[in-house]
């Protein structure tokens, strides 16, 4: 009889490995003085999706006998981020209330920075800025990045599947005990 994988266990580790990979790019652009870089930002797209495409690959490969569906493939990536989301809220949650509670200011300052550039009303800008002040609480935000983190590993693990599925024929693949 064959022995059923279960999808949550085997991918925490996975799971582990790509969230610290974010909290180490996270702490290199916030050491750096980078933290609200966009463009620098950017970089960590490439990485997760490589460092994402060799754990699936691993993923089917050790666990999966080598085969694995599209949908295997984009759930086992998505239970991997469900681990990131949960990992990174708490991280954000410790980088803007205990290691730098005064992020929330900077990015403040940068919004309306960039506001009075684009030529924005003065009462736009206020009103905007009230709202933002309300919603940049570390609580906040570590809620929020649960959903980022979730919708971009859906993103990530329905592009990266699309090269880690490999299916057999069942009549004459059959997996090894």
């Amino acid at each position: 009889m064959e022995e059923k994988v279960n999808v949550w266990k085997v991918n925490l580790t996975n799971g582990l490995i790509l969230a610290l990979e974010g909290i180490a790019f996270s702490l290199v652009l916030y050491f750096f003085d980078l933290t609200f870089n966009k463009t620098i930002g950017y970089i960590n797209i490439p990485i997760q999706l490589g460092l994402l495409y060799f754990l699936l690959k691993s993923y089917r490969d050790n666990f999966m006998h080598g085969q694995i569906t599209y949908g295997q493939s984009v759930g086992a990536g998505v239970v991997m981020f469900v681990y990131v989301a949960i990992i990174m809220a708490v991280y954000t949650y410790i980088l803007w209330a205990v290691i730098d509670p005064g992020l929330a200011k900077k990015s403040l300052a940068m919004a309306e920075e960039a506001m009075v550039k684009k030529g924005t009303p003065q009462a736009t800008i206020d009103a905007g800025m009230a709202f933002t002040a309300k919603i940049m609480k570390p609580g906040i935000m570590a809620f929020f990045s649960i959903f980022g983190s979730i919708i971009g590993g859906v993103v990530y693990s329905l592009l990266v599947s699309i090269f880690i599925k490999k299916e057999g024929n069942p009549l004459i693949d059959t997996p090894a005990n």
